[in-house]
């Protein structure tokens, strides 16, 4: 079957299968937001707390403590002392863990349907009484400090996203790292935590997603029993933190132990702020797919196999923030090529569509891909909890997925070069060079610093 006539069966694929497993929203007194997804497929249910405050919302000399409070959350209240929260989703048989992000932080469990009321009464409890024992936070920062040895600085490729993105921003605190500065955690405080957690952590800064096995209205029930005498709290004044304009190429080379270089390109590009108006964020998802988004795109074919000037090449990009996007391309050259030859062959490959565009199979096979990636995603309670719960925590109504589905659907030859064209200038490029040391070489690469800060399982 042609890319054409498969994409309007993907895109019907996908836009039908909400309507098997209905969604259903209550705003409880308090502020807090309930949504509940009925999937019957499996007796189980997703329930997650998304709180709308991450990274990009510490101050400078106390970054981290946003991931750090995260720790603390699973160390107990006057009701449920330490680790027992994590001992009794496991005795139900169930899985539970937390992540931060630099746009949001969220708590999730995956039990047997009958366990929802235990969970939400858990979490409950711990949005508004939870124990700072100070011993406990010492030793809790301890543990991040240890993660971000392993995680950042033992890491070459993470370091060098690390830095990166350190060059990129300027005033914007996407600027700082999820997991914070190693100064930062080794002077924060008790104080620093419950200052977090009392401004953050209110049920009108919160969105409940449930997910699975279960009946709307029991589910609000149950909500308005456990989450519904919370009181909420007034929250603080979030003031613009608006990057400056950018004014030429900024280029840093990081040296770190590592076997092969690496080289990282930043373009500064806009994010879906109008799920209606906007064009270029979704011509900009496209754009990633066609460069690198499956084995016979440009990247792969061009760079790897034909001129074998990379060993791999790839290009993210993620339509949905709080904050300002950003276009990545990574890249290591193959053995005998320079890192810069290897800038040059990734510049000729965005120079090349905006000469000369993509062409009509390229732009369909991007669009069943990313469509095709989506019906997979609804196979799963946690994945679908998860995309409603992004969506909402960067301001996109979960409501609105259709027709971010239809937008990418609607994207143009024409729309694809013209963002690449708008975009893809030296002045709005950051560069960053690893350049190895010989060292013992540290293997396993990380994720971006955009990417959610998973903890370890408890």
């Amino acid at each position: 079957m042609r890319q054409t006539r498969l994409i309007p069966l993907l895109l019907a694929l996908t836009l039908a299968a909400p309507a098997l497993a209905e969604t259903f929203e209550q705003q409880l007194p308090n502020g807090l937001r309930v949504i509940v997804r009925e999937d019957r497929r499996a007796p189980t249910v997703v329930h997650m707390v998304w709180y709308r405050a991450g990274s990009m919302d510490e101050t400078n000399g106390r970054t981290g403590v946003a991931h750090v409070l995260e720790h603390m959350m699973f160390k107990g209240t006057p009701n449920a002392g330490p680790g027992e929260f994590n001992r009794r989703v496991a005795a139900a048989g169930g899985r539970d863990n937390a992540f931060t992000s630099r746009d949001y932080t969220a708590y999730f469990q995956q039990v047997p349907e009958h366990k929802l009321a235990e969970m939400m009464q858990l979490e409950a409890d711990r949005m508004r009484h939870l124990t700072l024992d100070p011993a406990e936070f010492a030793q809790e920062v301890r543990v991040v400090m240890e993660e971000r040895r392993l995680r950042t600085e033992d890491q070459a490729q993470s370091l060098l996203f690390e830095q990166l993105t350190a060059a990129a921003f300027q005033a914007h605190p996407y600027r700082v790292p999820i997991i914070g500065w190693m100064n930062d955690l080794e002077n924060l405080a008790p104080a620093d935590a419950r200052s977090w957690y009392d401004n953050w952590y209110a049920p009108n800064n919160a969105t409940v997603v449930v997910v699975g096995d279960v009946d709307h209205q029991a589910v609000f029930a149950l909500a308005a029993q456990h989450y519904g005498p919370l009181q909420a709290r007034p929250l603080p004044v979030r003031k613009p933190q608006d990057e400056p304009p950018q004014l030429g190429t900024r280029r840093l080379s990081v040296k770190a132990p590592a076997d092969l270089p690496l080289l990282m390109m930043a373009y500064k590009v806009p994010v879906i702020r109008h799920v209606e108006q906007d064009v270029d964020p979704y011509a900009l998802e496209i754009l990633a797919a066609v460069l690198a988004g499956h084995d016979a795109a440009r990247f792969s074919t061009s760079l790897v196999r034909r001129q074998q000037l990379a060993v791999e090449a790839e290009a993210d990009y993620d339509s949905t923030a709080r904050g300002p996007g950003i276009f990545y391309l990574r890249a290591s050259p193959s053995e005998g090529k320079s890192v810069s030859e290897l800038e040059a062959g990734l510049r000729a490959e965005i120079a090349a569509v905006q000469e000369s565009g993509v062409s009509a199979d390229e732009l369909a096979r991007a669009k069943a891909q990313l469509i095709a990636g989506q019906i997979y995603r609804l196979d799963s309670m946690f994945a679908q909890a998860m995309e409603i719960g992004q969506l909402e925590a960067v301001g996109i109504p979960y409501t609105q997925k259709r027709r971010l589905l239809e937008k990418l659907q609607e994207v143009t030859a024409a729309q694809v070069q013209a963002a690449a064209r708008r975009y893809f200038t030296d002045q709005a490029l950051t560069i960053a060079e690893l350049v190895p040391q010989p060292l013992p070489a540290v293997g396993g690469a990380l994720a971006g610093p955009g990417s959610p800060l998973m903890s370890a399982a408890r």
